[in-house]
């Protein structure tokens, strides 16, 4: 996608604009689309395998298409769940795998695809193949040859929950040249307890455990996020992150705060604000909502008139998009509301199965 601009004219091309994308090549024994109308019937079912259906992210993936009847969900026994043959065997059986696992876990996995078989896509929603050149990032909404790129390709890496939010908000902007490669920003988010997986989840939720109202972690500034988030970005630069989780299941919202100073000359919060908008035109999953404080209230989106809630979008696919500047004081702070296990997680690997089959993307998700 390329961006041209000459404050304070910009011309942004959305990401979203309708493409009928037809990437997946079924073998001959696999499916065979038989109409293309909203009711698509299929001569079979696509075959799909969750490798960790049994973990946080694999049963809400599973739960978001169980009762699809376009695809098949294929399981072994729960006693052969971790034998390596039996997994080989459902992967290569498999149209789509997602593998929900550890990141040592999921490349043991990828290996196990047979090298003559170039139909299974694998969706990985480790962080094994994030920056990994023979992967493509599965946020759809990333550039205008995103979805092509998806569409067409075998093996997917799921963004991580964070940087879904940070990349969604900064990477317009870079592609913009109002934020400059090698920026050096600062990213703020909180995340629901989910966030850290069954464990963290069984802590909180038992009763007899007394936990922190709230925990900031990441200390050491090694996060396991940082690196998609600078490759994605294009900043090429880590961000200091400070990532935080709190006592609500899900939901998360993710905030980058802005000096005017470091953004390209003539920059306000309205500039900010139209080249999001334009860059998210049309898409199903993302939008950009009003324009400032005020507009946000007066749209009913701060809770008691003052509070950005971080769990509205619990169990969606979405993420909204917030501009909240101080033209006087020259700054901005930019956040993403989203749903971890959503289009952090779950809904995202859904999303990117649909468009790797070939499928309008938002089927199971709205």
């Amino acid at each position: 996608m390329t961006f041209f601009v000459t404050l304070p004219t910009i011309l942004v091309l959305a990401v979203c604009a309708p493409a009928n994308i037809m990437g997946f090549a079924p073998s001959s024994t696999s499916k065979r689309l038989l109409s293309s109308s909203s009711t698509n019937l299929y001569a079979e079912k696509f075959k799909v395998f969750i490798d960790g259906e049994v973990g946080t992210t694999g049963l809400q993936v599973r739960g978001r298409i169980e009762s699809r009847d376009d695809l098949e969900i294929i399981s072994p026994p729960s006693e052969l769940r971790k034998d390596n043959d039996t997994r080989k065997k459902f992967i290569n059986e498999a149209d789509v795998v997602i593998l929900c696992l550890p990141d040592a876990a999921s490349i043991e996995a990828a290996g196990y695809v047979d090298s003559d078989n170039d139909r299974t896509v694998l969706i990985d929603a480790s962080t094994a193949f994030r920056v990994d050149d023979d992967w493509v990032y599965g946020f759809p909404e990333l550039s205008n040859d995103q979805r092509e790129a998806l569409s067409k390709s075998k093996r997917i890496s799921n963004p991580g929950c964070y940087p879904t939010g940070f990349i969604g908000l900064t990477r317009p902007l870079v592609d913009a040249g109002i934020i400059q490669e090698g920026t050096p920003l600062t990213v703020n988010a909180v995340s629901g307890y989910s966030g850290g997986g069954k464990g963290m989840m069984e802590l909180f939720e038992d009763e007899t455990v007394e936990t922190e109202p709230w925990s900031g972690y990441g200390y050491s500034l090694e996060h396991k996020h940082l690196p998609e988030m600078a490759k994605y970005s294009l900043l090429g630069r880590t961000p200091i992150f400070q990532p935080q989780i709190a006592t609500f299941p899900q939901g998360m919202v993710v905030s980058v705060p802005l000096h005017y100073d470091w953004l390209a000359s003539g920059t306000s919060g309205e500039t900010i604000h139209k080249i999001l908008s334009k860059h998210y035109e049309g898409c199903n999953f993302v939008s950009v909502m009003p324009l400032g404080e005020s507009m946000v209230k007066e749209a009913g989106l701060l809770e008691r008139g003052a509070f950005l809630r971080p769990d509205t979008l619990v169990d969606t696919n979405r993420m909204e998009l917030f501009v909240f500047p101080n033209d006087e004081a020259q700054q901005v702070v930019l956040c993403a509301r989203l749903d971890n296990l959503g289009k952090g997680a779950s809904g995202a690997a859904v999303q990117n199965l649909n468009i790797a089959l070939g499928l309008d993307e938002t089927t199971g998700l709205v």
